[in-house]
Formats: C-alpha cells, structure tokens, sequence
C-alpha cells in the first residue's frame, strides 16, 4: 500500500500525525512486519542502520520488497539466503534522499534484533529504526544526511523522549553482530545538522 507524494518534503520540513505516527507527505508503503509496542512504552531512541540490496547495489523496489515480505529469491542468488526473513523499518533514506515509511512511528517495527542499549534488551519496543540505503564502507550522500537530518527532527519533536543522547547506529546495541552504519557513516555531520 503506497500513500504519500515522495517529492513534497525534500525541501521542506517534515511532520509527523501524532495520532497516526504517519509522516505527512512520505511515500508510504506500509509493512506487515510490524506490531504494537508494549503497553506504556513510546520511542526513545533513533537506530540508524545501513541496508542495500543486493548487498552493494543501490536503487529498485528490493528493499521495499523485503520490508513487505514479497522478496522474489530467484531475483538475485543473495535473495535466496534471506528468503522468508520477517523484517521492516520504520523509514528508509535513499541515496537521493527521498524518504520511504513502512512503519509508523509509534508502532514497532522489527529492525533491531537482539539487542542492548544502557542495560535494556528488546530495542524494538521502544525505538524507531531509520536505514540509510548504503553499505558500511561507501561514503553515503549528502541528500541523506539532510532528509535524515530532517526526520530526526521531525521524530524528536513529536515523540519528547528522543533527546539528543538518544541516536546511536545499530552496530552499537548489536556490537559484533551488527556494523551498520559502517564506518563511511559520519555521526559528527549528522548531529551537526539535526542541531540546525
């Protein structure tokens, strides 16, 4: 299901339906892979992760298509090694920094896996999952440091738990079994530009 015109906030600045937790103006595709968060819980903390695929190929509808659980494993010999996978995002930033919602934000999304941040496990239930369409070794665009810088300030400003120490990638709640967002990930110009 697709909603959204995926040029109307390139420029300008997103904001997010409380009551929904949709981002007016995203293209929307919304996953099945998803489901409420525990009772009393709201997000409190931005993962950044890094995703593409086939692993190093940007561009295409494949990362939607895993995100919706209708991934073609005869596409790509990779393909096969995941198939069946029951993954989702809340967003995606792609390379030319268009933005792309599956889940909304105040529903949990399952990007995190096992996971730890300050002593609690189980990071989906109370946080928000943002990949960046890139590999941990390419450097990733200039467009997708402003979108996500735009999003991020969207997301604090609707949901007040997300204070500026709560953005961290996703190789640091799943150290040495995650990498993500890689070491081309420059987290000094993304705080530089959600301050702004």
């Amino acid at each position: 299901m697709q909603h959204g015109d995926p040029e109307a906030t390139q420029a300008g600045r997103i904001e997010i339906d409380p009551a929904t937790g949709l981002a007016r103006g995203l293209r929307q595709v919304l996953s099945p892979h998803r489901d409420a968060r525990p009772a009393g819980l709201q997000p409190e903390l931005i993962v950044v992760h890094g995703i593409s695929l086939p692993p190093g190929r940007f561009g295409g509808s494949w990362i939607d298509r895993l995100f919706c659980g209708n991934l073609p494993s005869e596409a790509d010999p990779y393909f096969a090694t995941i198939q069946g996978l029951r993954v989702s995002a809340h967003a995606l930033v792609r390379r030319d920094g268009a933005v792309v919602q599956f889940v909304p934000f105040h529903a949990r999304a399952w990007h995190a896996g096992v996971s730890e941040w300050n002593g609690r496990s189980a990071c989906n239930d109370f946080s928000i999952g943002i990949e960046l369409e890139g590999t941990d070794i390419d450097a990733y665009e200039d467009a997708q440091y402003t979108s996500m810088a735009r999003l991020v300030r969207a997301l604090r400003s609707t949901y007040p738990g997300l204070g500026p120490d709560r953005l961290v990638g996703h190789d640091q709640i799943a150290p040495g079994r995650k990498t993500d967002p890689g070491v081309s990930f420059d987290w000094a110009r993304l705080r530089r530009l959600v301050a702004t």
